[in-house]
């Protein structure tokens, strides 16, 4: 079964069924029904048309839930609605529900956690996890906007900003996780940046591309971890950096300065250093200076501390990691790294370790009791 292709096609067939008329919980709970019974049916016999056996499906599972409620006579108008076997649609309606889904009904919080759940595919603790909260928090989250919009007519699309703040998250866990959704945020923000004008978006776009530029060198052949300074830089993209620095300077150009753009500047002066000794970091501590301002958000001050300690030494990255919150996500292993640099390798490998037992992954794990492993036996950097 091709998890990819279910994911893919879920957007435009719980699109299909909402302005068909079903309200939008119960469109998500036939669609999720469909995905069940396209797991069990499709190995022993695929459908010519995924899309269409999908909406067929869906429907039929909405129809048989509405006839539990409703009345004879409503029920029997909603069965000769139901579409006839066939080719669904063509028209590519997913950027149009993320709109719908941030839903002006709903905080700006609550439609990104309900769009990444219900039109992005992931789960629950991938949310919480992006969220830096805990999954049962994230869960009565998305469980209160669903009651929200339930009923609610969808014909008020939210705004630009929440769009984008779910696109952005899409592509995180594309770029990190275990799906990949990352190409696919690429193409709606491709779109959107087409569609409005608007120099955030047009920042996103650039950061997508940038880091998605660097991605075949991510990883080793045997799939394990190659940290940036580490990569091998003719494995970039150039295309897609050009691109994206292009696109950058376009809305930077605007003076109209956000946080995808300050993030997507930071990621261009990675990608125009041609050495990891030669990366302009003082200005990376400028621009997340700017981010910080932006954003307040503690996971930058987290990624300045890194960049602080590579401009202005070890010991002034310590100092700023000092300030914040221990109990951050990758804090440890910033810290066990920033030890390492300023040569207290002990702690550096214990830290490594306790880091490794936190990862958020299989992959980020392993690399992490590698260079514990590596420190503790004196190994060469």
């Amino acid at each position: 079964m091709n998890e990819v292709l279910l994911r893919s096609l879920t957007p435009g067939v719980l699109g299909i069924l909402v302005r068909r008329g079903a309200d939008f919980a119960a469109a998500e709970d036939a669609v999720q029904d469909a995905l069940v019974e396209a797991v069990r049916a499709w190995p022993a016999d695929p459908p010519r048309d995924p899309k269409g056996w999908l909406v067929t499906v869906a429907w039929r599972r909405f129809l048989d839930a509405t006839r539990a409620d409703a009345a004879r006579r409503r029920r029997e108008d909603r069965v000769e609605e139901e579409p006839a076997p066939g080719p669904a649609p063509a028209a590519d309606d997913t950027l149009q529900l993320y709109f719908l889904c941030a839903h002006p009904s709903l905080t700006p919080s609550s439609a990104v956690a309900l769009t990444l759940r219900a039109v992005g595919g992931l789960t629950t603790r991938q949310i919480a996890e992006a969220y830096l909260v805990p999954e049962a928090t994230m869960a009565q989250r998305i469980s209160r906007a669903k009651r929200t919009v339930s009923g609610v007519r969808f014909d008020q699309p939210g705004d630009v900003a929440t769009v984008l703040r779910v696109l952005y998250l899409v592509f995180n866990e594309g770029y990190s996780g275990d799906v990949d959704l990352a190409a696919e945020a690429i193409r709606l923000t491709r779109q959107l940046a087409a569609s409005i004008d608007h120099p955030e978006t047009a920042g996103l776009l650039a950061l997508m591309l940038l880091h998605h530029a660097r991605r075949t060198a991510r990883t080793a052949p045997d799939g394990s971890l190659v940290p940036l300074a580490e990569q091998d830089r003719g494995r970039w993209d150039t295309r897609a950096i050009a691109e994206g620095v292009e696109i950058l300077q376009a809305a930077l150009a605007r003076e109209r300065l956000g946080e995808f753009q300050a993030q997507a500047a930071i990621a261009a002066l990675h990608a125009d250093a041609p050495t990891a000794e030669e990366t302009d970091w003082v200005q990376i501590v400028e621009w997340y200076d700017e981010l910080a301002r932006l954003t307040d958000s503690p996971v930058v001050r987290l990624n300045r501390a890194v960049a602080v300690g590579e401009a202005d030494g070890p010991r002034a990255g310590l100092a700023a990691l000092a300030a914040l919150d221990a109990s951050l996500p990758r804090y440890t292993a910033v810290a066990a790294y920033l030890h390492e640099c300023d040569g207290d390798l002990a702690t550096a490998a214990r830290l490594y370790a306790e880091a490794a037992r936190k990862a958020p992954n299989l992959a980020e794990r392993d690399h992490l009791t590698r260079q514990a492993a590596r420190l503790n036996t004196r190994g060469p950097r």
